[in-house]
């Protein structure tokens, strides 16, 4: 009911105008928040955004300086975590960057070991670059922080690009936009013809190769200014191959068909949407060209394609792995992948365009140097065809286009990664239905207190090993802070299906709220207070002592957890960036997430509040965490009392509320539903015939009557004996 609320409330109150979004480029959100002294030496200060692009003027005593500029106000920067990098930029007359500083991001780099600082001092390194060589295709060193890979490179390509389009769009350092010209001198030609075998497509250029072996790769290396460049050098034989990759514009139908065959090209054009193009890469070798860094992140870290200007990073939302070559004499590769082009990148099928391969060597257990090698391609021109009237794009068709595109890139993406998560759906659903099953007979499952002692632990293990730690499926405030800034920022159900396992638990946790309450995913699949309890059952057979608060401190520390969530819930409402900082106050990020690996206030955090746990069960539960507040607040709507108790349960027997483990039953004998974890425990008491008062009674009652009834048997069967034998009468 609380998300309902908030998705009819919010976007009607809050939801910006798009003319608003459209018109406030992102500059004019940080132009206040970075003084111009911190971005350039010696600047004082900034003048107005100028009417036709998203840039300011720097000003030194009154006098222009320079430009400044965000990154992504002109290109995509969306980093590892899916959201956008903001770099702010200046530029002077003569195109060389002179300030750099990195503004906002949401990426996972500085919880990973890797200082911010770092990361910021690596940006500023750009200082000086010389964007005039830059746009004459001047290769420069790439400095990489190894495990920041994804975001390094989409800072250097976000500046670059970015770079060169405002010096373009101002004419510094003598660039100057392109001249437009009323359409390309070319077009693809539909009706020509590829080669038939593999030699002659690689002969006559519809096919280009790059082949590197291990002495190349180790001389390139060699040749770099660091020495430890040549401390780990590959040690196969210098003739071995290290790659031997090949790459071409498979969207041209005569390529296409050639390559995939006809069934694959008919494919392909319907994974391509209008403007979209798509290159075909396959090598093979001790060196993959995709790696694996875009299982974690989604981006394909070891290539771009980069066209004049213009470069592609490719995601695996626009990647498809191809079955088999069909042209004959097609050598054996073991990496045969599309990569899709977007139409918002506007490539040129009839203009050359070259792959950047992206090579690194280790040189430390952490540490790594990079090194690139190119391959060009340009279309032979059998595949090209004059024309006199180009046809020319309507402009107005372009936005809608796009719109179109990014959606269908977006359903792409979350159904591959769905795809991609079986095993782990699996898993998940096999627990919930398992869960739901004990919920449902829980009279039948409580009947045994070994069975369910055995069951409860079994459970929690997997939830803390395997949801917790392994899939990293701990739910927590942050993701409602996001879905209700989504609510208000424009909802899409997209964010929210890129992580199934997430979207799965909301579900299931909104149908417990109405059965069962918090207690569903609070006391069995939350992977933290599964840590909790379980450490706790370790430091009882260890004989650590159990210390129990009086009731009337611990009924009123359970509004702590409440005013938390609505501190976080109020911050959020002014600035979503602080509610998530403040949301550290849950240590899940640090003991799940992170595993612990992480820095050392983090760490004492949660070990803190973990020790607190030995002594108090589930310490952190009752009393701090803003999570089990949220979910117990739309909790009050729950419809059903599964929860068994006897009406002298609390006058006079109090068992079960001593043996609470979170003290969520009152001593008047009441389940508090807010606080209750559903462990069953007194589910267990409630039928257990050594402990449960009631249970001992009825029990007592019951060997009473059976022995009286026993007695009076007796008794009848002596009367009809001594009837039926007349001697034993006298």
């Amino acid at each position: 009911m609380l998300l309902l609320a908030m998705g009819i409330l919010f976007p009607v109150l809050f939801a910006p105008s798009d003319a608003h979004a459209q018109n406030n480029p992102v500059l004019a959100q940080f132009i206040d928040k970075v003084p111009a002294a911190s971005l350039v030496d010696g600047a004082d200060g900034y003048g107005p955004i100028d009417a036709h692009n998203p840039v300011a003027p720097i000003l030194k005593n009154g006098t222009r300086i320079g430009w400044a500029f965000i990154t992504s106000d002109f290109v995509g920067t969306t980093g590892y975590s899916g959201k956008p990098i903001h770099v702010m930029a200046a530029v002077d007359d003569d195109a060389k960057v002179i300030g750099v500083k990195l503004v906002k991001h949401s990426e996972p780099i500085v919880l990973i070991g890797i200082p911010e600082a770092r990361i910021a001092a690596l940006t500023e390194g750009y200082i000086g670059f010389d964007l005039v060589q830059a746009a004459k295709g001047a290769d420069h060193e790439l400095n990489i922080i190894s495990g920041a890979t994804v975001t390094i490179m989409v800072i250097d390509d976000s500046i670059l690009r970015s770079g060169i389009k405002v010096a373009r769009a101002l004419g510094l350092g003598g660039l100057s936009t392109p001249t437009a010209t009323t359409g390309p001198q070319f077009k693809i030609n539909p009706d020509a013809s590829a080669p038939a075998d593999w030699q002659t497509m690689v002969g006559d250029g519809t096919l280009r190769r790059m082949s590197l072996d291990v002495g190349q790769v180790n001389d390139a290396f060699a040749a770099m200014d660091d020495p430890r460049a040549t401390e780990r050098p590959i040690t196969a034989s210098p003739a071995e191959t290290f790659i031997d990759m090949y790459a071409t514009l498979v969207s041209i139908p005569a390529i296409g068909r050639a390559t995939l065959g006809e069934r694959g090209y008919n494919n392909l054009k319907s994974w391509l949407k209008e403007g979209e193009e798509a290159i075909l890469v396959a090598g093979r070798g001790q060196y993959s060209f995709k790696g694996s860094g875009y299982v974690r992140g989604g981006l394909f870290d070891r290539i771009q394609l980069i066209q004049g200007d213009m470069s592609v990073r490719f995601r695996d939302r626009n990647h498809r792995r191809v079955g088999d070559i069909m042209v004959g004499g097609a050598p054996e590769l073991t990496e045969m992948d599309l990569f899709k082009i977007p139409a918002s990148n506007d490539f040129d099928p009839t203009q050359p365009w070259r792959l950047e391969l992206l090579v690194h060597r280790d040189i430390g257990a952490v540490e790594r140097l990079y090194t690139t090698f190119d391959m060009g391609w340009q279309p032979p021109a059998t595949y090209l065809k004059k024309v006199v009237k180009p046809e020319q794009k309507a402009a107005s068709q372009a936005p809608s286009t796009l719109e179109t595109d990014e959606q269908a890139a977006k359903t792409a993406l979350w159904q591959r990664i769905w795809h991609d998560k079986t095993i782990e759906i699996v898993v998940l659903s096999i627990m919930l239905f398992t869960l739901t099953l004990a919920f449902f007979f829980q009279n039948i499952l409580t009947r045994s207190a070994k069975f369910t002692f055995w069951f409860r632990i079994s459970f929690l293990t997997v939830t803390l090993v395997f949801l917790g730690w392994y899939a990293n499926a701990q739910l927590s405030v942050v993701n409602l802070m996001a879905l209700t800034n989504s609510l208000v920022t424009g909802f899409t159900w997209e964010a929210f299906l890129l992580d199934p396992l997430t979207f799965i638990l909301w579900f299931s946790v909104a149908a417990a709220l109405i059965f069962w309450g918090r207690g569903a995913y609070c006391g069995w699949l939350c992977p933290f207070g599964a840590l909790q309890e379980l450490t706790n059952r370790i430091a009882k057979l260890f004989h650590v002592p159990q210390w129990t608060l009086p009731w009337g401190l611990h009924e009123r520390l359970w509004a702590v957890k409440y005013i938390i969530f609505l501190g976080l819930f109020g911050t959020m409402l002014a600035s979503i960036d602080q509610a998530e900082k403040l949301a550290e106050v849950e240590p899940f990020k640090t003991a799940i997430i992170l595993k612990f690996d992480r820095a050392w206030p983090f760490v004492l955090y949660a070990l803190v509040l973990l020790g607190a746990g030995l002594f108090i069960e589930r310490f952190y539960c009752r009393y701090l965490c803003p999570l089990g507040a949220a979910l117990a607040i739309p909790a009050r709507i729950r419809m059903f009392d599964w929860l068994k108790r006897y009406k002298e349960c609390g006058s006079p027997c109090q068992t079960c509320a001593h043996e609470c483990m979170v003290q969520a039953i009152h001593p008047t004998g009441e389940i508090n539903p807010n606080e209750c974890h559903n462990c069953l425990h007194c589910q267990v008491l409630y039928q257990s015939k050594k402990i449960c008062p009631v249970v001992i009674k009825k029990l007592k009652r019951q060997e009473s009557l059976l022995a009286s009834m026993e007695g009076a048997q007796k008794a009848l069967n002596r009367t009809q004996t001594t009837k039926h034998n007349p001697k034993e009468k006298s």
